[in-house]
């Protein structure tokens, strides 16, 4: 029988999220945890994202960890090759390594309430028993395939965006992107310039505002090394810019948004691309957007935007509802992530034999995003309800929250401690109203905001600040608390 590795926790990820827990539970002392992730390096959604002009969009110094300021950064947005080595430092230099399991995704997790521990069996038959576990899937882990009728039987060669085929070049060949949200925005004028023709199929015309990507010169980088107050100030700036905004209510800065993207779009030369191309719902209703560059590629002859909804895919192109066939040789998949499993990604039995993919079905509930009944010991990173603003500030805070109630299991004897269902029911009635308040996101029942029942399940509807201020006003009295002596008893 193969060999039971067993732990105090085990964090599943090695993104950003995996990274910060890691580095927080070493602060708080605890030695006895390994990270899992199925990927061979590190950087989680950086790692596997590395389609052509993939970045952020949010500012780098906001979007990095705060015990980790960086100096460095080249520019206001940072690409995907420079927020991966940002993560690896921080893997190499809090001494993450040691605790890494790449290779290694988790296909099942059981809670065994006997013994108060979650049984993982993990690719390759290896086994781990954890009493507490971390997740740190997040939203945006397993991409999305469209369901579009013969995509099994295209002859040329066929990916998802973000499982980008290395090594596989587009020069001088016909590309259909399929999908025209945030990684088409950043594919489009990178491959624009290469393909002999490509085509965005676009279901959705989406806001794509301007941004202030200047680089950062070598001034600005040593000011970063020397002024001690230089990064916190930007960093607080930031975040003050970013709460402001993400409610959604100031009515003058929507006007402004919708004027800037207005302009932004005006870049598009041809009346019918840019018609095409002009969005018919609010600012806000979507993920925010933002490009210099992606308006101006619709002006290169070989670039179209196809609004014609796809019939299906044949053998050797893509044919539109309205009759016509579009030849191509690649197509990229740039269609999203199934963003409504979460933690649900992974086939997760908790008390009672309870499945949490048939509970959440596409339709999760947790509590401060982080926690859900019936499953002891399990806290969420990147969790339902908590995508807004910067998610490595919302990461730092949940993270903060995890390590504070496994020190106060270790401090009472906790065994284990499942959140109380009326204490999630109350939460998420309240949050499903405050939902609801926000204008724009009644405006567009598309996207991936919402769930099977209609409910919106990815979006925080407050600030960045307030979710902090939440979960460090909350404790163990929103548990069933178990302890060790009553299992023993």
């Amino acid at each position: 029988m193969a060999q039971v590795e067993r732990v105090r926790v085990v964090v599943i990820g090695a993104g950003p999220g995996g990274i910060c827990a890691g580095v927080r539970l070493l602060e708080a002392g605890y030695r006895d945890f390994v990270i899992v992730d199925q990927a061979s390096g590190v950087g989680g959604t950086w790692y596997h994202n590395r389609y052509p002009g993939a970045e952020c969009d949010v500012m780098s110094h906001l979007y990095s960890f705060s015990f980790e300021l960086n100096p460095e950064w080249s520019q206001r947005y940072a690409r995907q090759p420079e927020i991966r080595e940002y993560l690896e430092r921080c893997v190499k230099k809090y001494g993450l390594e040691p605790h890494l399991r790449l290779g290694a995704g988790v296909r099942r997790a059981v809670w065994d309430e006997a013994r108060a521990v979650w049984c993982l069996q993990l690719d390759g038959g290896t086994e781990i028993e954890a009493n507490a576990l971390i997740s740190a899937v997040g939203m945006f882990n397993e991409p999305s395939w469209p369901d579009i009728e013969g995509i099994d039987e295209f002859e040329g060669t066929i990916f998802h965006s973000a499982r980008w085929l290395d090594g596989h070049d587009l020069t001088g060949e016909r590309v259909a992107i399929i999908g025209s949200a945030a990684s088409a925005v950043q594919m489009v004028p990178e491959v624009a310039p290469v393909a002999d023709q490509l085509f965005l199929f676009q279901r959705t015309a989406i806001w794509v505002l301007p941004k202030d990507d200047r680089p950062y010169t070598d001034e600005d980088r040593e000011r970063f090394r020397t002024d001690p107050e230089a990064m916190p100030e930007l960093r607080q700036k930031l975040i003050d810019s970013v709460n402001a905004m993400m409610t959604f209510s100031d009515m003058e800065a929507r006007r402004n948004a919708e004027a800037a993207g207005r302009e932004n779009l005006a870049k598009v030369i041809d009346d019918d691309a840019r018609r095409k191309l002009t969005p018919q719902m609010p600012w806000g209703s979507r993920r925010p957007i933002v490009s210099n560059v992606y308006y101006p590629a619709f002006n290169r002859p070989n670039v179209e935007v196809v609004t014609d909804a796809i019939a299906r895919i044949t053998p050797d192109g893509i044919e539109t509802v309205d009759g016509v066939t579009w030849p191509v040789d690649t197509i990229v998949l740039a269609t999203g992530f199934a963003v409504t499993k979460y933690f649900a990604a992974i086939d997760v039995v908790g008390r009672d034999g309870r499945q949490l993919q048939d509970e959440w079905a596409g339709d999760p509930r947790a509590y401060l995003g982080v926690v859900a009944p019936g499953y002891p010991n399990v806290f969420m990173l990147y969790g339902p309800n908590t995508n807004n603003g910067s998610i490595m500030y919302m990461i730092e805070c949940q993270v903060e929250y995890a390590v504070r109630m496994l020190r106060w299991m270790d401090e009472t004897d906790t065994a284990w401690m499942d959140v109380r269902p009326d204490v999630v029911d109350q939460y998420n009635e309240q949050l499903q109203r405050d939902l609801d308040e926000i204008e724009v996101w009644q405006a567009e029942k598309g996207g991936y905001y919402r769930g099977a029942s209609g409910r919106i399940v990815t979006q925080w509807p407050y600030t960045m600040a307030d979710h902090c201020a939440r979960l460090r006003a909350d404790g163990p009295e929103s548990y069933v608390v178990v302890r060790r002596s009553d299992i023993n008893a």
